[in-house]
Order: C-alpha cells, then structure tokens, then sequence
C-alpha cells in the first residue's frame, strides 16, 4: 500500500517475505566475514557472494543497478573506502578495513545490510580502527531503536549523531548517503538521514520499511568519488566504517530483517520493543 506520503507500507505477509530476503543476506555477509582473510581478493569475495544469493534461488539488488551499472554482487570498500567500491583484483591484508554491503531480491522484495570488518581480526587491528567500527556500529542500533509508531523519523538520524558525538574521538559523520524505504525497490522513500535535520520526518507507522546505514570517518566527512564512478573515497585518506540493516516496524515493535537473530539481542539491550511476525 502507498500511502500519501507516497511511503510503500507492507502488510504482515509482505515483511514476512520481506525477512526471507533479509536472512539470505544476513547470512551472505557472515559468509563474507569468515572468507575476508589476508590474501583474499575481493573479486574472490563478490563471487563467493553471488554464488551464495544464486544458490538461494535469488537476484543480487546490485549487480546491474544505476548509471553506470555496477558490475558486481556487492560492495566492498577499503580502508579510506567509505562505500560503493567497486571488487577486483585487489588483495586483502591483515589490519585493512573492509566494509562489505549487499542486496539481495528474493520472490520480489529486497533485503539490504552491510558490515565493517578488520582484517586478521583485533590482534591485526589499530585500536582506533576497532574503536571506529564500534562506534558506527553501536550508532546504527541506537538510530534503529528510536524507530516507534507514532515517533518522527528522523529521530533515527538524531539517536545517531547523539551517540557519535558521545564518543571520545571526533568522527566525521558522512552527509551525502543516507538510509531509505526499501521493498519492492531497493530503494524507495522515504530518506533517512544518519544525522539531525530540522525537519522532524513522517510520523512512523507499522508496515515501514527502512534500511538504517551511518557512515563515520576516522577524520573529515568530505568524500570524493574516483573515476569509475561508483567509489566513495574520504577526502582527506581518512579510515571509514559503514553498517546497515534493513528495518520493518510492526504493530507492536521492531524487527530487524536481516538481522540473523531478528535484532533480539540489541533492540531488547537498548529497551526497544522486539516485535517479529510469526
């Protein structure tokens, strides 16, 4: 149902399709994370990922999409990579920062998430880096958290910004990409910024789904894009992270749809209402 706020709200049935979708590519990027090793190129990784989406019966939401089309499953970004980068040749090494975003279409509907990662794990990591991922990842769930029928929406870009400026170190807090609606179309209205806006939003009702994704730099916001027009880079060389999960709200709460545990853990953690479709 479109609403008039030209929102797509979705029945029970259709989130419920919606999370099938969401799984898949829950379970996609965990495969990722466990191949993401030194010497691993991400070439190697985007074709793990589609093998992975193909077997399931399902479209990549990516491969294909835009002006220029992308050419691969998903999106691997590199250290000073914020998003959108593009796999290939290049070789994986211990103490890199990896963010892997991916999309999948499954029976129509779409699911959207990404990680951030270090290489080698914490024994390879910069502290910095480890404090980065922590940070932007902690901020996705309190966006996610301040979802709530009847709230604004963009309380979500608040409940981000709030955190990340609770943090000892001043992150860059990425303005130029933000979430959105998602469903039939990967991505649909509405926008939602990973900041505070003035303009508090649409009045959040169930059957919303949206993909919550802040991007934080270890330095300055400004980014760039390189000549194969899709890779986001930080202007100043800085290390970037970027997490993602698509979000349904329902009638009594959230779930979390490409959350393998549906979001249990966290939302329940952060005294959100852990709502899944049965």
């Amino acid at each position: 149902m479109i609403g008039r706020d030209r929102i797509q709200y979705k029945s029970p049935d259709q989130l419920r399709l919606m999370r099938q979708a969401g799984l898949l590519v829950g379970q996609t990027l965990e495969r990722l994370r466990e191949a993401a090793v030194a010497g691993t190129s991400t070439g190697e990784l985007d074709q793990l990922a589609e093998r992975t989406i193909r077997d399931a019966v399902a479209t990549p939401s990516f491969l294909g999409y835009g002006h220029p089309p992308f050419p691969a499953t998903v999106c691997i970004s590199v250290n000073d990579e914020i998003v959108h980068g593009v796999p290939g040749a290049r070789r994986l090494q211990d103490g890199d920062v990896v963010s892997i975003d991916c999309g999948a279409i499954l029976q129509g509907w779409h699911g959207d998430s990404a990680i951030s990662l270090v290489v080698g794990g914490s024994q390879h990591a910069d502290p910095a880096d480890t404090e980065l991922l922590r940070v932007t990842e902690e901020s996705m769930w309190r966006g996610i958290a301040a979802l709530a029928v009847g709230e604004r929406l963009h309380a979500v870009g608040a409940a981000v910004e709030d955190l990340v400026l609770s943090a000892d170190h001043d992150y860059g807090i990425v303005e130029e990409y933000v979430g959105h609606g998602i469903g039939t179309e990967m991505h649909q209205d509405p926008q939602v910024p990973n900041y505070r806006v003035r303009d508090k939003g649409v009045r959040v009702r169930p059957g919303l789904a949206v993909a919550i994704e802040p991007m934080l730099t270890r330095g300055s916001a400004q980014t760039r894009v390189l000549a194969d027009d899709w890779t986001v880079v930080t202007l100043d060389g800085s290390r970037a992270a970027h997490f993602e999960h698509t979000v349904a709200v329902t009638e009594a709460g959230l779930w979390v749809l490409t959350a393998l545990d549906g979001g249990e853990q966290k939302l329940t953690e952060l005294g959100a209402k852990f709502a899944p479709l049965t």
